[in-house]
C-alpha cells in the first residue's frame, strides 16, 4: 500500500490520523478513511491514496468496487509506504453545505429528487382529477345529510392521500389506539414541516378541517376539492378573519365536526419547534373539547420547506398522543408542546 502527498493549489488542511488500529484521512471534514494500523502519527497534508486491490467503496448508503481509487489533493510531496495487516475501507461522507470538493455525486442525488418531485406530482394531479369527479357526483347527498362532518368526502381524500404517497414513502404509526372515536369532536393539533403533512394526515382517515389560505382555494381541482371538504378559509394578516376563522372552528366542533390546527402557524425550516400560537387551544378551552397532539416526523427530510419541487428518499413517522382535555388554553398549549416535542427532540 502506498499513500503519497503531492503538491496543489488547494489552501485546505486534510489530516490523516493514524491510531491504535485504524487511520482516519480528514479532507475538509467531508471524507473519512478507515484502515488498519498500530502506529500514531499526524499529518497536516492531503494525499493520493492509490490502492492495488479493490476496496469497498461507500457513499451515501451505495457500496461498490473501485480500482486504484484516488484523491489528490495540496501540499509538499511525500511518501510513506507501510503495509497494512487488514483489507481497507475507503468511506466518503457528505457534508451537508454539497461542496465540489466533498460531494460528487450530489449533482445526480437532486436530478433524482427533482425526477422524484415530478412524478409525485403527476401522480397526485391524475389520482385527484378522477377523485374529485367522485367528490362532487356525491357532494349533494353530503350537503343533505352530512353538511358539517363529511365523512364520504374525507374518505375520498384519503384514498387520494394513500395514492399520491404510497410509491415514494412508507408512513409508520404509532399511538393510533389515542384516537377518538371518529364521531367524537376533538382538536388535533401537529408540528409543521412540510408540504408533505397534510397529504400525511388525511391517510388518518379522520374527519377534520383544516384551516387553509384562502389563495389556496383558487387552484384547480385541488383548491376546488378543499371547498367540497369544508376547508376553513384564513386570511393570515387580517385579524377579523382570524377571528371568524375561530368562531366557525367553535361552531363546528358544536356540530360534531373535528378541526385541525398548525399552531406554528408556517412550517419549519430547520425541523425545530416554533412557537404556538393560541388559536388551538382557545378553541379547545371553550368547547371543553380533547385536544390530540401530533408528532410528524420526517416530512421536512423528503421534501423541505421552501423546495416543493423536490422529493428525497425516506419514510414518515406519525405519533398521536394522548388527549388533553382542560379549559386553561396556557396550560393546553404547554402540555400539547411538551407532549409533541418529547419525540421530536429524539427523532
Amino acid at each position: 500500500m502506498e499513500i503519497t502527498f503531492l503538491s496543489s493549489p488547494s489552501p485546505i488542511h486534510h489530516r490523516l490520523y493514524l491510531g491504535h488500529n485504524e487511520a482516519r484521512f480528514f479532507a475538509g471534514s467531508s471524507s473519512t478513511l478507515l484502515c488498519s494500523h498500530r502506529s500514531a502519527t499526524t499529518f497536516k497534508h492531503p494525499i493520493l491514496w492509490t490502492s492495488h486491490k479493490a476496496p469497498q467503496c461507500s457513499m451515501l448508503g451505495i457500496s461498490k468496487k473501485l480500482e486504484n481509487v484516488s484523491w489528490l489533493f495540496d501540499s509538499t510531496k511525500f511518501l510513506v509506504q507501510n503495509k497494512f495487516p487488514r483489507d481497507v475501507v475507503v468511506r466518503s461522507e457528505l457534508t451537508a453545505a454539497g461542496s465540489a470538493e466533498d460531494g460528487y455525486l450530489l449533482p445526480e442525488l437532486k436530478v433524482e429528487s427533482k425526477v422524484r418531485g415530478a412524478c409525485f406530482y403527476v401522480v397526485t394531479a391524475f389520482s385527484a382529477i378522477f377523485l374529485f369527479v367522485l367528490m362532487l357526483a356525491g357532494h349533494p347527498l353530503v350537503l343533505l345529510f352530512d353538511r358539517h362532518r363529511r365523512k364520504f368526502h374525507h374518505f375520498v381524500a384519503k384514498v387520494w392521500a394513500a395514492l399520491t404517497v404510497a410509491p415514494f414513502f412508507k408512513i409508520e404509526f404509532e399511538g393510533m389506539e389515542n384516537l377518538p372515536p371518529p364521531d367524537t369532536p376533538a382538536v388535533y393539533v401537529s408540528n409543521h414541516q412540510s408540504f408533505l403533512d397534510i397529504y400525511t394526515l388525511l391517510t388518518l382517515g379522520r374527519s377534520f378541517k383544516f384551516i387553509s389560505k384562502t389563495g389556496i382555494f383558487l387552484f384547480p381541482i385541488i383548491g376546488w376539492a378543499m371547498f367540497l371538504l369544508g376547508v376553513i378559509p384564513l386570511k393570515r394578516m387580517d385579524s377579523r378573519s382570524q377571528l371568524d376563522c375561530l368562531k366557525r372552528c367553535m361552531d363546528l366542533i358544536k356540530k360534531g365536526a373535528s378541526v385541525f390546527f398548525f399552531p406554528e402557524g408556517t412550517r419549519s425550516k430547520d425541523g425545530k419547534l416554533g412557537t404556538f400560537k393560541k388559536g388551538a387551544f382557545s378553541v379547545a378551552a371553550k368547547t371543553n373539547a380533547p385536544l390530540v397532539p401530533i408528532t410528524l416526523i420526517g416530512t421536512g427530510q423528503i421534501m423541505p420547506a421552501g423546495k416543493e419541487g423536490i422529493v428525497n428518499v425516506g419514510s414518515v413517522k406519525v405519533v398521536i398522543h394522548k388527549p388533553i382535555i382542560g379549559k386553561e388554553s396556557d396550560m393546553l398549549c404547554e402540555e400539547a408542546r411538551k407532549a409533541i416535542a418529547s419525540v421530536l427532540t429524539q427523532s
